[in-house]
């Protein structure tokens, strides 16, 4: 079997895992925040985190598989590896620091990084590309979500 089969899925669920463990230490001051009405509820937000990560580790192994040039292959691994970081980092940063307006700027560089991966994956394999949309537009609505929360607070 090859590595990235199981490093792949290994990095995913380490991306994952920190996500829920500093959003959990942070979510007793969650609940005192003012939220807006159509703010979904956490299992709803949990249900679509685990499908984005499955859609998202599903494309990389796509494009790992079939992305020929050594060099184009090591930028967008490594556009992962810092959407994995800022995706991380958004938890810290709204739900351990309370720092709302830098996670604000934090998952706006999420959904930046997640488009530049739509744009750099296409000429390879579309449908890897295609498998990422949906964590564009949910990370695009948490952007909106974001910012909500901080104009309540």
């Amino acid at each position: 079997m090859k590595p990235n089969y199981t490093t792949i899925p290994f990095i995913t669920i380490v991306v994952a895992a920190l996500g829920s463990i500093l959003t959990g230490k942070g979510m007793s001051w969650y609940q005192t925040l003012a939220l807006p009405q159509w703010t979904p509820s956490g299992s709803f937000i949990g249900i679509v985190w685990t499908i984005l990560f499955i859609l998202a580790a599903t494309s990389v192994l796509l494009v790992y598989n079939r992305e020929p040039r050594a060099k184009r292959l090591s930028l967008i691994m490594l556009l992962f590896l810092i959407n994995a970081a800022l995706n991380v980092f958004w938890s810290f940063l709204f739900f351990n620091q309370h720092f709302i307006g830098s996670a604000i700027i934090d998952a706006t560089l999420l959904g930046f990084s997640v488009v530049a991966l739509i744009m750099l994956i296409w000429p390879s394999s579309r449908l890897a590309s295609l498998l990422l949309v949906p964590y564009a537009l949910w990370v695009g609505f948490a952007v909106v979500l974001n910012f909500a929360i901080w104009r309540l607070n």
